[in-house]
């Protein structure tokens, strides 16, 4: 028996159609908020749109979009957490008024904070950017070298070049920097002015330098010594009594004596009364 060729009909199914976009994947645009979400949930660092574009098979466009979207869909529903716009990109941060409770379950057990001095220290590398290490020794008036090797270590400042008449190492805030302060460029630093004093109390915080620099710079008057004790004086002897010179007096004519009443006559008083006889 011949074989025979089997002519059993199938159906075929339409080929496959191929898209023309080859920056786009075949993603449906109703999943692109849960695809945004979820590549933001793993990050642990801000994630620029045109990124998250090439990711997530959409147009700059749209992405930016569904990132604004969500953020105030986030901040309607009251959420404990954000979407915010930082250092250039998009990244979940919880929300202020749950930041003591956050505080209190990454710090529990943590000595995770600058100290005071890494912290002023830091604050000049971000106002005088770049700046080299002794620049920042001279503002602060103290060595910043164990705390320039802190910030540095922690990634919140970085190298900048060097110093073209120096040849001193110049330092920089970092993206990390803008990150944790919640910023997405310097020109978002807070001002100073409003934080300096008022020039009256700066003219008379002056002053008082001044006098107290004029007060330093005169030398203290030398102090006298004491005077010497001086000996007692020895007890001269007692002068020998001289006898009197003797007077000459012109002669008198002799008085007659008077004649006193006798003490028992009664016309008179005794003779140590001191009266005269009348």
């Amino acid at each position: 028996m011949s074989e025979q060729p089997d002519t059993t009909s199938y159906d075929v199914a339409p080929e496959a159609t191929v898209s023309d976009d080859v920056d786009t994947l075949a993603v449906a645009v109703a999943e692109l908020r849960p695809a945004l979400e979820a590549i933001l949930m793993v990050s642990d660092e801000p994630l620029d749109k045109v990124r998250l574009a090439s990711v997530v098979g959409h147009p700059v466009t749209e992405v930016e979009a569904a990132l604004q979207a969500l953020a105030e869909e986030y901040a309607e529903q009251g959420r404990g957490f954000d979407l915010r716009p930082v250092a250039g990109g998009w990244r979940f941060y919880s929300r202020p008024e749950y930041a003591g409770v956050v505080e209190s379950f990454v710090l529990e057990g943590q000595q995770a904070r600058l100290t005071q001095a890494a912290l002023e220290t830091l604050s000049v590398v971000a106002y005088k950017q770049p700046v080299s290490r002794a620049r920042v020794s001279a503002i602060r008036g103290v060595n910043v070298d164990g705390v320039m090797r802190t910030l540095l270590s922690r990634g919140l400042v970085e190298e900048a070049g060097q110093d073209d008449q120096s040849g001193a190492n110049l330092y920089r805030t970092t993206s990390y920097f803008l990150e944790r302060i919640g910023i997405t460029s310097l020109e978002e630093l807070p001002e100073l002015a409003p934080y300096l004093p008022d020039m009256d109390d700066l003219e008379d915080e002056l002053a008082s330098v001044a006098g107290l620099d004029a007060a330093e710079s005169q030398p203290p008057s030398e102090p006298q010594p004491p005077a010497e004790p001086q000996p007692p004086a020895e007890p001269q002897p007692p002068a020998e009594p001289q006898p009197p010179a003797e007077v000459e007096t012109p002669d008198a004519p002799e008085a007659p004596a008077p004649t006193h009443a006798s003490p028992h006559s009664g016309d008179g008083t005794e003779p140590d009364g001191g009266t005269e006889v009348t």
